[in-house]
């Protein structure tokens, strides 16, 4: 199975501010392009393999869900195995942006999610720090403040997913 990590990965920062509905957060999503080098096949196995070396683990391959929602008890990082399609950040007056094989998306705690496509074959591999568990949250009043106290007791990661302890996310993202 041979691929290679891009140590020259474009990397774009976002910071996705509470809108009022979804908590979202102070700590920018990272934005890996072209972080891994891919092969046709074994690809999602490669990015599982590339997030656990980096202790991201329990993790899962699908896509994202096609509707906004996010996670308050942990950050997630998706790796794009597979296609590509279009993501929004931040709920419904955020971001979008193209995401395809290679890309690898860093999501703190907090930042809502969704699928916009069009999507082409799109598949990804999602995985959390240290394996922790997630829960879903879908910007419903009653959520908060529940999650925001959640928010505020997720640890910082230990390692990027992709660049290790010495990552860009471990030098970029500080409370």
């Amino acid at each position: 199975m041979k691929f290679s990590i891009n140590k020259n990965s474009k990397i774009i920062k976002k910071i996705c501010k509470d809108d009022g509905q979804f908590p979202n957060s102070n700590l920018p999503v990272l934005i890996y392009k072209a972080a891994v080098i891919l092969p046709d096949k074994h690809a999602a196995t490669i990015i599982e393999d590339v997030f656990k070396k980096n202790n991201w683990t329990n993790a899962w391959r699908n896509g994202i869900y096609n509707y906004h929602h996010y996670h308050s008890i942990t950050h997630e990082v998706l790796g794009v195995y597979e296609g590509n399609t279009i993501v929004q950040l931040g709920g419904p007056k955020g971001i979008t942006t193209l995401i395809e094989k290679g890309d690898v998306i860093i999501i703190p705690a907090g930042v809502a999610h969704k699928n916009m496509g069009p999507e082409t074959n799109f598949k990804c591999v999602g995985a959390y720090p240290c394996g922790s568990t997630y829960d879903m949250n879908y910007g419903k009043p009653d959520e908060r403040p529940k999650a925001d106290n959640n928010i505020k007791k997720v640890a910082l990661p230990d390692a990027d997913p992709v660049y290790g302890k010495f990552g860009y996310l471990v030098n970029s993202w500080k409370i």
